[in-house]
C-alpha cells in the first residue's frame, strides 16, 4: 500500500493483483485486477489479458508465494497452500518490463534467482526469478527500500509521508492476520510497528 501510495504520487497508475478475498476488500479504495485463486486453466489467459490491457512499465511481486519444484505452493512452514493461492507467476514469467521481487523468507516470488542459496534451508523454495531480487527481514521493509530509492531521485521524503499504523490499521479492519502469529493484530511479522517505524527512520536518515 505504501509503495502504491507513493508510485501515485509520482503520477504513476499503480494495480494491484490479487484474488479473493484481497481483491473485493481492496477494491473500494484502490484499481484492483483479480485474479483467481487455486488451480485452473486460465492462469496464461488473465495474466496476458492484464499484460496487454495495462502494458507495464514494471512488475512488482511483494511476499506472493512461488511456485516450487512440483507446482505447488508453500508457505515458510512447509505447509502446501496451493488451493489458496493466485498463480502471480506469469506476470513474471510473460512480461516484457522489469521485474522485482521482495521476500523474507524463500517461498517467494523472485526467490528462484538466488535457488543454489536455498538448498539446505528447511523450506520448499520457490523457482520463480526475477531481473532484481530483495531479500529482507520483513517484506515490507524491502517496499520501504524502493521508496528510499524513489525519494532520492525525486527530492521528496516519500518515506516521510508514509504511516505503517494507519496502514496496519486500515487492513486490521479488514480482517487481515499477521503472517507468523496468524492473529489479528497491529504488527508485522510478529513485530511491533515501532520496528517498521525505526527502520523507516534509519532509511530516512541514509537517504539523507
Amino acid at each position: 500500500i505504501a509503495l502504491y501510495e507513493t508510485l501515485e504520487k509520482l503520477g504513476a497508475t499503480p494495480i494491484l493483483v490479487c484474488g479473493r478475498p484481497i481483491a473485493q476488500a481492496f477494491e473500494e479504495r484502490f484499481r484492483v485486477y483479480e485474479i483467481h485463486v487455486g488451480a485452473h486453466d486460465r492462469r496464461e489467459y488473465e495474466v496476458q489479458h492484464a499484460l496487454n490491457a495495462f502494458r507495464p512499465d514494471a512488475v512488482i511481486s511483494s511476499e506472493r508465494p512461488g511456485r516450487a519444484a512440483d507446482g505447488g505452493y508453500y508457505n515458510m512452514r512447509g505447509v502446501n497452500i496451493s488451493a489458496q493461492t493466485a498463480c502471480f507467476d506469469n506476470f513474471m514469467n510473460l512480461s516484457h518490463c522489469q521485474t522485482i521481487g521482495i521476500g523474507d523468507g524463500g517461498n517467494e516470488i523472485g526467490m528462484g534467482k538466488v535457488a543454489a542459496a536455498l538448498e539446505e534451508l528447511n523450506i520448499v523454495p520457490s523457482t520463480t526469478t526475477c531481473d532484481e531480487l530483495i531479500v529482507t527481514d520483513v517484506s515490507n521493509w524491502g517496499a520501504y527500500g524502493i521508496i528510499s530509492f524513489l525519494s532520492i531521485w525525486n527530492q521528496r521524503d516519500f518515506l516521510g509521508e508514509n504511516e505503517p499504523l494507519e496502514i496496519l490499521r486500515y487492513i486490521s479492519e479488514l480482517g487481515s492476520v499477521d503472517g507468523v502469529t496468524r492473529i489479528n493484530q497491529l504488527t508485522e511479522d510478529g513485530l511491533d510497528v515501532s520496528e517498521g517505524e525505526s527502520v523507516l527512520l534509519e532509511l530516512r536518515q541514509v537517504c539523507g
